[in-house]
């Protein structure tokens, strides 16, 4: 994520001698003038340098300062921007501010109040960069073994992982789909004194009722139709280490007799063999099912129940820990434009506030799979509402705008295209980059195509539907081959 360092205001006025009077009076140190005569050239700066700042005309040709106005708050709402005019009116000044401009000035300017109200934004800029440092610093210092948290029953849980990692022989970790079970399990793993040995998992939803015991305890040649070959289980593979069984709870119960007689015991027989053999391996079970409820229901056993559950981590849903979304959407941008070889800042305040309305019912999972979309289509160095998949903006018909429309139009990737990234699902996104590499490629072909299309060629134009400089596009044109 781009940290905001220098500040840089963008004067856009067709007159030469206000565009000269006005970039001389707001000169200051550590404050970068940035001009324009032409409102498209405008644009292109503010989509190619990012200014904080935007002051600008009302009335000039080719694009009115209301339209300027219009393509700043579609490219990065957090911008600044105030407008001049010499022809005020109420009117005028309420449409200004209830389209998002900060302020509505009467020319002429008087050049002592206008250094003031900049000075002004200046000043909330440095704030907002210097914020900007200290959640990256916040989110160094908010990891625990690769899990983001800063908020109180994070930190909660995190001292009970570290007081339970190294004595824990069997461990219960329970809580909603998504929460992030396979990071604790891992994370115990690593802090334990077994840190050295493997660490194997078993998804207990994935595997067939009939070979529940040969997967676990391992069979020996000729014990059933197919055994042509003696095979160790995961207890013996994962002896000196940890075996992590996920969604316990669907395990079937003659199964469950078996698993309780090794976990006191500490030994395994395989299906077909008459000698036991001892193993040494910590259990870590999970389950997003209420136990406590499936044992009065008789799905359960109730001695296999209190065998994990001498000690139970419990992990929050996302909805209970909503402070830690900021760090979690820097998290997942950081990781994303990465992987996708993009620079992305961050999320404009429109798709952080519809992120923050969203009750994220498959926890960070949804998250990291929202934001994951978001990266891919996002066409410029900022995550606006329009890249959030439909589902979530659906219902935020005050998030739309032009370039939203466009890619309204495209076929778009929506979020359950991703595989969900737990032990449950081993593929996902990073497991198969050429992939989404091309399935990128070919969405902003396709949405590069659409809007040079919707401008008729103009490429101006379809660099502010897209929201992207002019230099941005060309290159893409040539990159994808597209006539320009």
């Amino acid at each position: 994520m781009v940290a905001l360092n220098a500040l840089s205001i963008l004067i856009i006025d067709d007159n030469p001698g206000s565009l000269e009077l006005l970039s001389t009076a707001l000169e200051r140190p550590g404050l970068e003038i940035l001009t324009a005569s032409d409102p498209e050239v405008g644009l292109d700066l503010v989509f190619s340098r990012h200014p904080q700042i935007v002051l600008t005309d009302l009335v000039m040709p080719k694009l009115t300062g209301i339209e300027v106005l219009e393509r700043v708050m579609e490219f990065d709402p957090s911008i600044d921007v105030i407008l001049m005019t010499a022809h005020y009116s109420t009117e005028s000044a309420v449409e200004a501010i209830r389209k998002g401009a900060s302020d509505y000035l009467n020319k002429p300017v008087s050049i002592s109040a206008l250094r003031e109200r900049i000075g002004g934004f200046v000043e909330t800029a440095r704030k907002r960069g210097r914020n900007a440092q200290l959640e990256d610093e916040l989110a160094a210092n908010a990891e625990f073994e690769g899990i983001i948290g800063n908020s109180s029953v994070m930190w909660e849980m995190f001292s009970r992982i570290r007081r339970i990692a190294p004595h824990y022989r069997t461990t219960l970790l329970t809580g909603q789909t998504g929460t992030g079970k396979d990071l604790v399990a891992r994370a115990l793993h690593r802090l334990s004194p077994v840190s050295q040995g493997r660490y194997v998992v078993l998804n207990c939803s994935a595997v067939v009722e009939t070979l529940f015991e040969s997967e676990l305890f391992g069979h020996v040649r000729g014990s059933f139709t197919g055994a042509n070959v003696d095979k160790a289980g995961l207890f013996e593979y994962a002896h000196g280490g940890t075996l992590f069984l996920d969604e316990i709870g669907d395990m079937p119960l003659s199964t469950q007799a078996k698993l309780l007689r090794v976990l006191q015991n500490q030994e395994v027989q395989r299906v077909g063999s008459l000698v036991a053999k001892k193993v040494d391996v910590r259990v870590i079970a999970a389950t997003n099912h209420d136990l406590r409820l499936a044992v009065a229901e008789k799905r359960f056993r109730e001695d296999l129940f209190y065998r994990l559950s001498m000690v139970e981590i419990t992990l929050p849903p996302l909805a209970d820990r909503k402070e830690d979304l900021p760090l979690l959407e820097r998290h997942f941008v950081t990781k994303f434009a990465s992987q996708f070889h993009k620079e992305i800042r961050g999320l404009t305040h429109r798709a952080r506030g519809v992120l923050a309305s969203h009750t994220w019912p498959g926890n960070v999972r949804e998250l990291e799979n929202v934001i994951g979309h978001a990266c891919m289509m996002v066409m410029g160095d900022t995550v606006d509402v329009g890249d959030l998949p439909p589902y979530l903006h659906g219902s935020h018909g005050n998030g739309t705008h032009g370039s939203v429309e466009l890619l309204h139009a495209m076929p778009s990737m929506s979020s359950h295209n991703y595989a969900p990234l737990d032990a449950a699902h081993p593929a996902s996104l990073s497991d198969a980059p050429a992939e989404f590499h091309n399935a990128l490629d070919e969405q902003e072909r396709t949405i590069i195509q659409k809007a040079m299309q919707t401008a008729g060629g103009n490429q101006s134009q379809a660099a502010r539907l897209l929201r992207i400089g002019r230099d941005a596009l060309r290159y893409k044109l040539k990159k994808h081959g597209i006539a320009g």
